[in-house]
């Protein structure tokens, strides 16, 4: 505790590491239904996976430059053992929630999960069966020595087999082929359902891959490499192309764990090592399956051990008129996926079609692989309307699906920008001009999250659909900016009056309404601030919310997953409460409250409070203007913040500690949902 307090900050790393415990936690709970527990087992392992692509190097790194005079440095390198360590932990009781909790109460519903387990005679022949018809075609078997030119792909799965072959001891890598062939296969016989690890089902068969050979030895792992892309923008050709040319260099990047099943002979062990680059690698002993993120696609669909669904809610079912007009008429807000996301839907289709639009502008950070959106924007430009489109080509692991949308639209007359190198545009902002007669009108989305229908099943957001004048001159004046393609000069290069801007007014107007607190308390009177976020880092934001704190002013705090302010300190933040809830939806959306003596400002946006929003990014926050919005979103937060089932406090020492369960139980994702299904 000294040593954080010392420090005013937690370790982003270790921060983010409780924050994947807390999706632990939940895996580990009985209220949850089974097949959901199974769910969050594949969020964590799909997370951790995450972490050693992305941050682990970054440990790695740092703990090189330590010996640098730079504190904030060497605390950061302090941690990577820190990290090991709560891994190690956060592994081993994954492992026994699986195998302990998870695999029992599976076989009691008549779901036989094989683990480890030898195939039960009666299923064997099916097995063998579909191995023979759908697996062997992919099995591509490559005999390692020291001249072996082969480079394991990142994150896949393979076998290192050790055998004996017409007398000689042979050692061979062989794929799992888990991105071609599901990773489970079900069987159902006799009212009883058996599922079987795409791995075993190799292993079993391994006889028919190496004819005439003893197999001695058959073990399973993977390697993890560096997830970064490095582009500089001197580099030659479009963007688009380095990309194409970097995405293809990212299998050989840096790796930074080799997991194994335990029992490699030693001496194999090493000239693995040594022909994969291994020598920064972590060497981490693990179980016999790995990629367990696999684990979303479950094959058991017994309604009885999932969560019940609940029905979207419909708040724009117009039928006379266009939702446009409506829009004219009064803002709109749309909450995923409480609400249905058709109404964004029918936003971009209505303009496609419309012959009054003359321009659509949209920016594109994630989009879906089957985008009905960019269908849409396609057929507008068909239809002769000028649709500009700004894609983030550097949204990391989406890339190439943006690349390939890009080169569609291209293709089919859309103005296509992308983003300068050094400048990552993650606002969440579309505009639609139509001129009838002399008279143009705008209409708006404003989002805290991406324009996609496939996260917006299961990502809490906020899309606001507005015809204000104010603020979409202004989101014109940004697509204009962005359409230069060049990093702002000067935060004054652009007069932003309403939305808020990163590299524009951004943290420079966040920084004056807790200043305005501060103002008020210091007067002696009421002032809060209740801030929600995915992620919060920023060091100038947070060391004036603790000037905040020390004036008195109460603070609460939503914070999904990195969470480097301490709360609850005397002295520096024992006015600040920080609440984390994890529950079957994604918390994504981003809000900002601020009490200004009872006349409450309320902006939500893309923008979380991490050091890349604020100074590498163009992010927008935006104001909620509407009176009859601002108080449905602040009875959507107060219901967060009385959430005393799915919420936690995260603590001075970085624990995620249960609320106290006094009064009424409020699960606040299912009393969300009640609330704006009761809603006019």
């Amino acid at each position: 505790m000294e040593e954080l307090v010392k420090t005013k900050l937690f370790n982003r790393d270790l921060s983010w590491l409780k924050f994947n415990e807390r999706i632990l936690i939940e895996a580990e709970r009985s209220s949850v239904p089974l097949l959901e527990r199974i769910k969050f087992l594949s969020i964590f392992s799909s997370n951790l996976d995450e972490f050693y692509r992305v941050r682990m190097p970054v440990l790695l790194a740092l703990e090189k430059l330590s010996n640098r005079t730079d504190n904030d440095i060497k605390v950061e390198a302090d941690s990577l053992n820190s990290a090991n360590s709560l891994i190690s932990e956060h592994q081993q009781r994954y492992g026994k929630i699986l195998k302990q909790d998870i695999i029992p109460q599976l076989k009691a519903n008549h779901i036989n999960l094989l683990y480890g387990d030898v195939f039960p005679d009666k299923i064997k022949k099916q097995i063998s069966r579909y191995f023979l018809s759908q697996v062997l075609a992919f099995m591509q078997p490559v005999y390692v020595d020291e001249k072996t030119n082969f480079f394991p792909s990142n994150n896949e799965l393979y076998f290192l087999i050790t055998l004996k072959q017409d007398g000689i001891q042979r050692t061979v890598i062989l794929n799992i082929p888990s991105n071609e062939l599901p990773r489970f296969y079900k069987i159902e016989l006799d009212k009883e359902v058996f599922i079987a690890f795409l791995d075993d089902i190799v292993r079993f068969n391994l006889d028919s891959v190496f004819k005439n050979a003893e197999i001695t030895g058959c073990f399973s792992f993977k390697v993890t490499r560096d997830a970064e892309i490095d582009l500089k923008d001197e580099y030659s050709g479009s963007l688009s192309e380095q990309l194409e040319a970097q995405l293809l260099k990212r299998d050989s990047g840096l790796a930074t764990r080799f997991l194994h099943q335990p029992g490699i002979p030693k001496n194999v062990l090493a000239l693995l090592k040594k022909l994969f680059n291994l020598k920064k690698a972590n060497m981490v002993e693990g179980g016999q399956y790995h990629n367990l993120k696999d684990l979303m696609g479950f094959p058991a669909n017994n309604s009885a051990l999932s969560n019940q669904s609940w029905p979207k809610i419909c708040n724009t079912d117009i039928v006379n008129g266009t939702l446009t007009q409506e829009i004219q008429k009064r803002d709109i807000i749309i909450h995923t996926p409480y609400q249905s996301y058709d109404s964004v839907l029918r936003f971009f289709n209505e303009a496609a079609i419309d012959p009054d639009v003359q321009e659509i502008y949209l920016t594109i950070y994630r989009v879906a692989s089957d985008s009905k959106i960019i269908n849409a924007l396609i057929s507008a430009a068909k239809n002769g309307k000028k649709v500009f489109v700004l894609v983030e080509l550097k949204a990391r692991f989406d890339e190439a699906n943006n690349i390939k949308w890009a080169k569609k639209m291209k293709e089919k007359g859309v103005e296509i920008v992308y983003s300068v190198t050094a400048l990552k545009v993650h606002a969440k902002v579309a505009l639609v001009k139509r001129k009838t007669g002399d008279r143009m009108t705008y209409t708006g989305l404003l989002a805290t999250g991406n324009f996609n229908e496939s996260t917006a099943a299961y990502y809490t957001d906020h899309i606001l659909m507005t015809a204000n004048k104010a603020i979409l001159r202004e989101i014109e004046l940004l697509f204009i900016f962005l359409a230069k393609r060049e990093k702002p000069s000067s935060p004054d290069l652009v007069k932003f009056e309403h939305i808020l801007v990163a590299q524009f007014n951004l943290q420079t107007k966040f920084l004056a309404l807790i200043d305005r607190e501060i103002e008020h308390a210091k007067a002696g009177k009421e002032s809060s601030i209740i801030i929600k976020l995915n992620n919060l880092e920023e060091k100038v934001l947070i060391n004036k919310l603790y000037e905040a704190s020390q004036a008195g002013v109460k603070i609460t705090m939503l914070v999904r997953s990195i969470c480097r302010l301490i709360p609850g300190v005397e002295g520096m933040s024992e006015n600040i409460k920080i609440i984390r809830i994890v529950d079957r939806y994604l918390e994504h959306g981003r809000v900002f409250v601020f009490h200004n003596l009872g006349k409450k400002d309320v902006y939500l946006g893309s923008a979380d409070w991490m050091n890349r929003n604020i100074y590498r990014r163009i992010e927008v926050c935006f104001p909620i203007y509407d009176e009859k919005i601002k108080v449905e979103i602040l009875e959507v937060i107060n219901i967060q913040l009385q959430d005393n089932v799915q919420a936690v406090l995260i603590d001075e020492n970085m624990n995620n500690v249960p609320v106290a369960k006094d009064g009424t139980l409020i699960a606040s994702q299912y009393d969300i949902y009640e609330f704006l299904k009761n809603q006019p």
